[in-house]
């Protein structure tokens, strides 16, 4: 077990790690504490430095030593930075907007710096999914942060399928490029829930959509998305949670829910699979998919 009293000084003369945000649009979204750590680290981590050194210009920080660490270069980059943290170097890790280490690979780095014996501390300040939620009008007393879902279709089906039977409000975050794609599989595989798509968050063009998954769908097909996107999703009902889990077919295979429906109400296998995709809230293409493999 290990506890860490962030506040006192490490008995082994290591340095410190600080997880610190930054600003996901507006520049006073930056804290006090955060500058007064970037301006006092001997060290600064950067996911794109040069971004990083837009904003440390902006409030007049000079970084004794400013690194690249991102996704490319961690496997490489984060020994050497834990090295400096042992040899008594404050290091400071920033993300591009945001906090560091949520969807990022600051997340690496912390875990190589616990492994290390190294403090760990965090400078907390904006982040967009959280800013998404409290504006989103849907549930905040229970949520689920999925971050961004993958990119081939049956991995997604699949995320899709096993976070749709949460009752937590769902968080994503989304590229402009992908996001109208993304709503559609949603649509797909939930139905018409109520949903919030906000972009460009604490920025001066600012945008919260509420409406179902089918309505900001329409929107974004009727104007091309622009920025990136916080998505919010309210979770499954109890009701619909329930009947999920009463329902007769729980333990009948796919193709005997369908031939189910075949038999005994003389459906068309066509339509038997659509009640079934009905049934399972899948999509009729996830059961035509399952039963051809």
């Amino acid at each position: 077990m290990q506890v860490q009293k962030s506040f006192e000084p490490n008995s082994n003369g290591a340095g410190t790690l600080y997880l610190v945000a930054t600003p996901i649009g507006n520049l006073e979204d930056m804290t006090y504490r955060a500058i007064r750590t970037l301006r006092e680290c001997e060290l600064i981590a950067a996911e794109d430095t040069r971004q990083t050194r837009k904003l440390l210009t902006h409030f007049e920080i000079v970084p004794q030593k400013l690194f690249s660490y991102h996704e490319h270069n961690k496997a490489a980059s984060g020994p050497e930075l834990i090295r400096y943290i042992i040899e008594g170097k404050n290091l400071a890790i920033v993300s591009d907007a945001g906090l560091p280490a949520v969807s990022d690979p600051g997340s690496d780095l912390v875990k190589l710096a616990i492994e290390a014996g190294i403090a760990v501390v965090p400078v907390p300040g904006a982040n967009a999914a959280l800013s998404a939620l409290i504006v989103s009008g849907l549930s905040t007393e229970r949520f689920t942060f999925a971050g961004f879902l993958p990119r081939e279709n049956k991995d997604r089906r699949l995320a899709l399928e096993s976070l749709g039977q949460l009752e937590d409000t769902l968080l994503f975050y989304e590229s402009p490029h992908r996001v109208a794609k993304t709503i559609e599989a949603m649509l797909e595989a939930w139905g018409p829930r109520n949903a919030v798509l906000a972009r460009e968050l604490t920025k001066r063009h600012e945008e919260v959509a509420r409406g179902t998954l089918e309505e900001l769908l329409g929107l974004l097909n009727e104007y091309p998305p622009l920025g990136e996107y916080c998505i919010a999703v309210e979770g499954e009902s109890r009701e619909q949670a329930q009947e999920r889990k009463d329902a007769w077919w729980q333990d009948l295979e796919l193709e005997a829910h369908v031939t189910h429906y075949e038999g005994q109400e003389g459906l068309s296998r066509k339509d038997a699979m659509k009640k079934v995709a009905t049934d399972r809230g899948l999509s009729k293409r996830d059961v035509y998919n399952a039963l051809l493999d």
